[in-house]
């Protein structure tokens, strides 16, 4: 990776260039240089396999300038990038294409200058993860799978399936699958407003890993997020593996006991206990992009005019935390040199802020009349308040790193979504009488316009039947389909688990860290209804 000291000297003369050029009205200059490394597990019991495998790392870095052009028409903004390289003639040629694709933006006020708020997050990264060496990342690998197919080898009940059918615990088919990923990420920034160079450090670190058993079509998931190199354990590998078994639908761990096989539902509604990973992907693709001020210029928020007002259950919390470094998803400043900050996006139901990026927060404060309408509160005052910062503008490419040769767009980070009054998870289920637990879900989105809340997703596995307020049988992966509205199930909580959990999302920008939540009435619809051979566990 590049190093700071290079970031900073082309940054530093990449904007005294710019600034001695006489059409520029006001520049800034954006450097990083970012690695990912990404290793798969592939262990199979009764197929020859590596068990860790493929461990490959990419590097990239270059610079950015954002301009505003003095033209006879008015002045222009442009963005241009240019990879692999720090020179002042990368510099040169990012700037020539920002020259060329420069346009008149009424709704552009300046380049982000300095506001209020203080950065506090500083030297957070792990040197270790930025220095990985190929002994370290592979072994790091290898804890995870020895977690799994430990979980799998010491587990009384998988013996006792093996018993029962006659089999070798191998021939049971014994798989799992998944990837670790380490990202390492620096950034330079400097611009008219801002001319001493700014420097962010971060290092990420995630697994996601899924186990299954073949023989009783099971599947299990784990997830880890680590904040350094010697944090990353067995647990993701372990509880992928658990969570397989828990699907086999093995009751209780006598011998004789009998394996229950998974099952679907009918169409209806249901009692539905979420957990934290299904949570995650619904604020992830259904809330938390209605919660910015650019989805409120644009009319594309399902909670339009609702500032100060309850918009979900007041059992609920939501806060984006930038500067909590005890999650992956830190950051000492963002990717417009502007510091970080805990922002409470919705507080007990109640939305109090919003996510925003320094080109949304002045649109909304200064081009747009209909703001206050838009919102249901006046944008001057809420800013007056501390709210509507711009904290939150970011380059994230989508898979990790932050990016050269990108605009600022508005992200979350740490984004944790919690109940002051929580319960245990048990709790949750026991109060069920007939329902469904469910642990993942996939292709979650909306339809009919985000606005409307309406969605679909699908239901691929770590579910069960409850019964009577107990886990019954395992619920088959691929079997259900949720159709409902995010608003209605959002206020429809009836209790929330004390226990929160890190789920890695498939390409998303922040980290959620979410709890479980009990929600009556949810409507699912069962795929192959007209399967006559399907079982039924309802």
């Amino acid at each position: 990776m590049k190093t700071i000291a290079a970031l900073n000297t082309a940054v530093t003369d990449a904007l005294a260039y710019l600034s001695s050029l006489p059409d520029i009205r006001e520049a800034e200059v954006f450097a990083a240089s970012n690695r990912q490394c990404v290793l798969r597990l592939n262990y199979t019991s009764h197929i020859p396999s590596n068990g860790v495998e493929e461990p490959k790392s990419k590097e990239d870095y270059g610079i950015g300038v954002r301009a505003v052009f003095n033209t006879p028409d008015g002045p222009k903004v442009g963005f241009g990038s240019e990879a692999n390289t720090l020179s002042l003639e990368g510099i040169k040629l990012a700037l020539e294409k920002a020259r060329d694709g420069a346009v008149l933006d009424p709704e552009f006020t300046s380049l982000p200058r300095p506001i209020e708020q203080k950065r506090t997050l500083y030297d957070y990264h792990d040197p270790h993860i930025t220095a990985l060496s190929e002994e370290h990342f592979v072994e790091a690998g290898w804890k995870i799978l020895d977690g799994a197919v430990d979980e799998f080898a010491s587990s009384g009940l998988l013996k006792e399936l093996a018993r029962q059918r006659k089999k070798t615990i191998s021939e049971l088919g014994l798989i799992v699958g998944g990837d670790l990923t380490l990202i390492s990420e620096r950034i330079a920034i400097a611009s008219t407003s801002m001319p001493e160079v700014q420097n962010d450090e971060s290092t990420i670190t995630t697994a996601s890993i899924t186990a299954m058993v073949e023989e009783c079509d099971a599947k299990g998931s784990g997830y880890g997020q680590y904040t350094t190199l010697a944090g990353i354990d067995e647990q993701a590998g372990r509880s992928a593996a658990k969570n397989a078994l828990a699907a086999c639908g093995i009751l209780g761990d006598q011998k004789g006991s009998v394996a229950v096989a998974p099952v679907s539902v009918p169409s209806g509604t249901y009692a539905i206990v979420f957990g934290p990973q299904p949570v995650s992907d619904m604020f992830n693709n259904l809330v938390l992009p209605g919660l910015t001020t650019g989805s409120f210029y644009g009319s594309n928020s399902p909670f339009m005019g609702c500032m100060g007002k309850r918009i979900i259950s007041a059992r609920i919390t939501v806060v984006d935390d930038a500067t909590n470094k005890a999650y992956v998803g830190a950051k000492g400043i963002t990717c417009e040199g502007l510091p970080t900050k805990r922002t409470e996006l919705i507080t007990k139901g109640v939305l109090t802020d919003l996510l925003s990026d320094w080109y949304e927060t002045n649109r909304t404060l200064h081009c747009d009349p209909q703001a206050a309408e838009k919102l249901g509160a006046d944008p001057q005052l809420l800013y007056r308040e501390g709210k509507l910062l711009p904290t939150s503008g970011f380059r994230f490419n989508q898979g990790g790193g932050r990016g050269y040769d990108l605009s600022p767009g508005t992200s979350g980070t740490n984004t944790m979504i919690y109940s002051d009054d929580a319960k245990p998870l048990e709790a949750l289920i026991q109060k069920v009488q007939n329902g469904i637990f469910i642990g993942r879900i996939w292709y979650c989105y909306p339809i009919n316009g985000a606005c409307q809340g309406d969605f679909t997703a699908t239901v691929i596995a770590d579910s069960f039947v409850i019964r009577d307020g107990k886990i019954t049988a395992p619920l088959k992966a691929n079997a259900i389909r949720i159709n409902d509205n995010i608003l209605r199930v959002l206020n429809a909580i009836d209790e929330v688990s004390d226990e929160k959990a890190s789920c890695i999302l498939w390409a998303a920008d922040e980290v959620p860290v979410a709890c479980s939540i009990a929600v009556s009435g949810v409507r699912v619809e069962e795929i192959c209804a007209h399967d006559p051979a399907t079982p039924t566990g309802i």
